[in-house]
């Protein structure tokens, strides 16, 4: 019931903010639509019975600074890239690592995919169950690449997305 209660929540602040207005006739028909949706097809979103939605609180407080380790990951990326760009800074060696998966989930593997692929200089190509391949403007030390990412997963992103 928490699950889809969210789920209500978080489609009718998204259909607010596509419509940009919070008008409450707004509000109550987004959250009509929302609620028609996911009942609809609760069954291929929860796989069945969904269980509990552990944690919420804490998952709440630890969105806002994933939220803003993201924005600062996306500014040093744009940052690095304009100096290459401007030639300030040589293109040293660009390539591809390979990041084990470890302990992430499949949910965890996609978040982690989309915010390395939000900073300029990565982008993802390759995520199976034993490890992901990303391109990197500067492939020049792997292991500290590896190192950057687990930490950013440990330190922000495992507490709001396994």
């Amino acid at each position: 019931m928490k699950r889809a209660a969210f789920a209500v929540l978080f489609l009718t602040g998204v259909y607010a903010m596509v419509l940009a207005s919070f008008h409450p006739w707004d509000l109550f028909f987004g959250a009509v639509v929302s609620g028609a949706l996911v009942y609809a097809f609760r069954s291929f979103v929860f796989g069945g019975r969904p269980d509990p939605l552990t944690g919420l609180a804490g998952r709440c407080a630890a969105f806002f600074p994933f939220v803003v380790a993201v924005v600062w990951d996306v500014i040093k990326g744009t940052w690095e890239v304009a100096l290459i760009t401007l030639h300030i800074k040589p293109l040293v060696e660009p390539g591809v690592v390979k990041l084990p998966v470890g302990e992430r989930t499949p949910t965890g593997v996609a978040v982690f995919g989309l915010v390395t692929t939000l900073s300029p200089g990565a982008f993802l190509i390759e995520a199976n169950d034993e490890f992901m391949l990303i391109h990197v403007i500067d492939a020049s030390d792997p292991d500290a690449f590896r190192e950057e990412r687990e930490d950013f997963y440990q330190r922000y992103q495992r507490k709001v997305f396994p």
